[in-house]
Formats: structure tokens, sequence, C-alpha cells
């Protein structure tokens, strides 16, 4: 039975999509069958993994509203093991048309029934909102990884989250757990990111992952190339913290 997890904060700029197919990727490499699914209508985890994001025909979007099956929508990645459903910039309007829907925040959850156990993990890259596509992440996910960057304003919004997906499991997800906080962007030279760790640490203990991204150039050098780390380049920082992140949610789910 696959595990889906999502990745989640409203925050902007945290490390969301550069997660989300760094660690499908590094989840690949390990030897695990992953399908990525591309909720965010900016549409960088698809072009990420070498996705031609204009030529999608069924996408995310198709699979939300119910008018594909997952099936259809599934596309092979440049990245070994590694499946994605793309997103296109038309998963903007997924919002305004789910409003009138009845069981609106379920859709998502629905959809994914048929393709659960053909996949060890499911991540969904969330957009960098509380709104109605996030709301259908984290309804059909099993948990949340949350990226905190280790900056001035990281923990801003984390309450207004955290508030979201206790909301979540009381009335559409009881089951919904945090895999994890995940610190990105961190550099040991600023001292201001060494306090953000400590204060992540101290107010949420077990909920943050051991592993911590650190910045990185060829982190942001490798969408450009449509590759994930591991593949632009593997002895990078980038794709070591990554590797090690897998192998930290991997243990974690065999207890």
């Amino acid at each position: 039975m696959g595990k889906i997890i999502a990745i989640a904060n409203q925050k902007g700029g945290v490390g969301k999509t550069t997660t989300s197919v760094n660690l499908a990727a590094s989840l690949g490499v390990l030897e695990k069958k992953v399908l990525l699914i591309d909720a965010d209508p900016q549409a960088n985890a698809s072009s990420g993994l070498g996705i031609d994001v204009e030529s999608v025909e069924i996408g995310t979007y198709q699979i939300i509203e119910q008018s594909n099956i997952p099936e259809e929508a599934i596309v092979k990645s440049t990245s070994p093991n590694v499946d994605i459903i793309p997103a296109h910039i038309d998963l903007v309007a997924i919002e305004i048309e789910l409003v009138d829907k009845e069981n609106r925040e379920y859709m998502l959850k629905q959809a994914l029934e048929s393709i659960k156990d053909k996949y060890d993990y499911i991540l969904i890259d969330c957009a960098p909102s509380l709104g109605l596509l996030t709301l259908n992440a984290l309804t059909a996910a099993d948990s949340v990884v949350i990226p905190i960057q280790c900056e001035y304003f990281a923990l801003e919004g984390l309450g207004k989250l955290l508030n979201t997906i206790k909301s979540v499991q009381k009335i559409h997800n009881p089951n919904l757990d945090i895999e994890g906080l995940l610190l990105t962007m961190y550099d040991s030279r600023l001292r201001l990111s060494n306090q953000v760790v400590e204060e992540v640490q101290k107010h949420f203990n077990d909920m943050v992952f051991k592993t911590i991204i650190q910045r990185n150039v060829k982190l942001s050098e490798a969408p450009s190339f449509g590759e994930s780390i591991i593949a632009f380049d593997a002895t990078s920082k980038g794709a070591i913290n990554y590797l090690s992140l897998a192998e930290e949610i991997i243990k974690k789910n065999s207890n």
C-alpha cells in the first residue's frame, strides 16, 4: 500500500518544489516506486523533471476534476522509478470550479484510490497557499512534510499551517500525520541559520527531521536542466542531503 505524502507550506520560496522533486528522485534511486503529483499551478515540479509543461494535455487538473483517470495522466519522468502527474497553468482555475461541488475537498483522494497500491510513495507538491488545492492534497495524504527555510521569518505562518492541518484532521482526514518538519536553505556560516535550527528543534523536538538541507548552488541550477539533483550532480551537498532525507523517511516508515 503506497504512502501518500503532501509537501506543504503556504509560504513561498521555502523549498517545497525542490524537496518534492529531489525527495522523489532520491526514493527512486533507493529502488522505491514513486509517483510525484504536481499540484502547484506554477508547474515547477513538472519542468524540474524534464516535462514540457506547455504540451501537457492531461494532468492534475483533469484528475481532480475527475474528467480523466490518473492512469491517463501518468508520465515517466527523467528519474529512475519516478512517474509524474504533471501540472499546467490551467490548474489555477480549479479553485473556482470546485467551489460549488459536493465533497470538493475529497476529489483528489477519490481519484488516487485506483493507483495507491501501485507505488511505494506518492508525493504531492502543494501550491504556496491554503486554498482548495492544498486542502485536497492534505485530505488525500497520509502525512505531510513541512519545509522550513532557515531564515528570519521561518516560523511566520507555521502556526497557521499547523491549525489548517488540525482542522483537516478534525473534519476531513483524521489519520493525517505530520511526517516531519524539514529545515532547508541552511548556511552554517550564518548565526541566524543556526538560531532558526535551535529554535525549531527546541519547539518541535522529534517532529523535526535529523537531515537538514544545506544551501547549495547546484540545487538551484538543476531544475533549469530538467533534472533532479541526483542526476545533475550526485556528489553535491544537495544530493547527499536529499538521499539522507529519503533514507530517514524509509527507515521511519519501515518500523
